[in-house]
């Protein structure tokens, strides 16, 4: 099924559409992951996540076969939903919180397709949403949370900038904001005062927007532990450029900070 553009949302068209089955959907936002994909829905089919949440493959335009293999394999992903108009990851996300929220789920857990995280984890998220909460930020640096093998600057940049700014801006402490590991109510996402269906949010914007935003508008937020592993002695999997992609990321994060995403 195509879904013609509409105002804030690409192009895209829905391959293997399947029922709305559960409350909440986990989204997994790929472009070209190849096997690390694979793996990681593997893990997720062991753990009986498609049980638990409908999985939704939101892909960028992936050209490494990895869409037909995870079909071929049959592992329990409900709906995949490929981008064809204009965006980067956040339009991605923008594509996937509307598919959605159309489709009825009453919240969204996302998730990095690069097989670092603990999807089996995923229970852990719903549990808070189902407690009512309405941001859940997942935390490898908090009690129970593993980091492995995570880059050296990375995990500066992490604790010692981006979560401390973020935390400041929000008013909460957080400790891990750069992970996307996390879950949002609908309540937050389909509010008129966070209004996310903008062309604004193309690439990281969402992440740091969504950590601030929501307590700002008085909504509910906290973090839980979850596992972060970077393969070891292999190329860090990551879209993130080490100089200009990072210069990008702070100059998103300082616009997040000072209200630049807001509504007006």
């Amino acid at each position: 099924m195509a879904y013609n553009s509409i105002p804030g949302v690409p192009e895209f068209f829905v391959f293997n559409e399947g029922k709305r089955k559960t409350k909440y959907c986990l989204m997994i936002p790929i472009i070209n992951e190849n096997e690390r994909i694979i793996r990681e829905l593997k893990r997720a089919k062991k753990a009986g996540i498609p049980q638990i949440c409908d999985i939704i493959i939101l892909d960028g335009g992936s050209t490494d076969g990895s869409i037909e293999r995870m079909m071929d394999l049959n592992l329990g992903v409900n709906s995949i939903l490929i981008k064809t108009g204009k965006g980067h990851q956040g339009a991605q996300y923008r594509m996937g919180f509307h598919y959605a929220i159309s489709k009825g789920y009453e919240g969204f857990v996302t998730i990095d397709g690069n097989d670092k995280d603990s999807i089996e984890d995923t229970n852990r998220f719903i549990d808070k949403l189902d407690e009512g909460y309405d941001f859940v930020q997942g935390s490898r640096f908090i009690k129970g949370g593993t980091e492995k093998h995570t880059p050296l600057i990375r995990n500066l940049a992490v604790r010692l900038i981006h979560a401390p700014i973020i935390s400041l801006a929000a008013k909460k402490r957080y400790t891990d904001t750069t992970n996307a590991f996390r879950a949002y109510s609908k309540r937050y996402i389909v509010n008129d005062k966070v209004n996310i269906f903008r062309d604004v949010f193309d690439r990281y914007e969402l992440l740091a927007y969504l950590s601030i935003r929501v307590t700002q508008i008085g909504l509910t937020a906290t973090e839980i532990p979850v596992s972060r592993i970077y393969p070891k002695n292999e190329k860090t999997p990551t879209k993130i450029s080490p100089i200009k992609g990072n210069l990008n990321l702070l100059i998103v994060l300082l616009k997040a900070v000072f209200g630049k995403y807001n509504p007006k």
